[in-house]
């Protein structure tokens, strides 16, 4: 039988960490707030969001793309947008035939132009598949945003924009990041109905 008692306390445990992370999140205006200009901008010039990550973040990737895509709140057209964690052939073929560490450099090496935003979603800052495609993205002239947590990782000397949640807990970092994401969708509401 489950100890509810138990459960309860590690439930309010759990909420007492994702509310003292939440309290920090002030910090992160002016990152939050390049990272809406430089997306608003992207789009005004005919360019596309790419996103991606790896486990979860794979997830918020797909999730964000979808919110862009389809809509987020506000009736609206669709907002140019892509997660390269979907196609499944792609990143079976890629890994079989490759590594995996170059399945997202490869998809951005097909698919990015100079004027796309490309966010990499990483907690650690150390995926090899994030970093190697954020750099290539680099080299082709787009704008790269990270989305990393705990200390940055060496992703924050790749991206041009690295938004770095000062927490060591994975799920608190992207709970963090699905906020940041979601307020960028909400904000592109109200620019893109201008």
């Amino acid at each position: 039988m489950v100890n509810t008692d138990n459960a309860a306390a590690t439930y309010f445990e759990s909420l007492a960490r994702h509310r003292a992370l939440f309290e920090t999140m002030d910090n992160y205006q002016d990152e939050a707030a390049a990272l809406l200009n430089q997306c608003h901008k992207t789009l005004q010039a005919g360019g596309k969001v790419i996103w991606f990550g790896n486990g979860g973040s794979a997830a918020d990737a797909q999730h964000l793309a979808a919110e862009f895509v389809v809509r987020y709140k506000a009736e609206r057209g669709p907002l140019a947008s892509i997660a390269l964690t979907t196609d499944t052939s792609i990143l079976t073929a890629h890994s079989n035939d490759y590594h995996f560490d170059t399945v997202f450099e490869r998809q951005v090496q097909a698919l990015c132009k100079p004027q796309d935003l490309v966010i990499g979603l990483t907690t650690s800052g150390t995926s090899a598949n994030i970093n190697l495609a954020l750099a290539a993205a680099n080299e082709i002239g787009a704008y790269t945003v990270a989305l990393t947590g705990r200390e940055g990782g060496t992703v924050k000397d790749i991206a041009k924009l690295p938004i770095i949640i000062a927490n060591d807990e994975t799920a608190r970092i992207q709970e963090a990041h699905m906020f940041i994401g979601h307020w960028l969708c909400e904000a592109l509401d109200f620019l893109v109905a201008e």
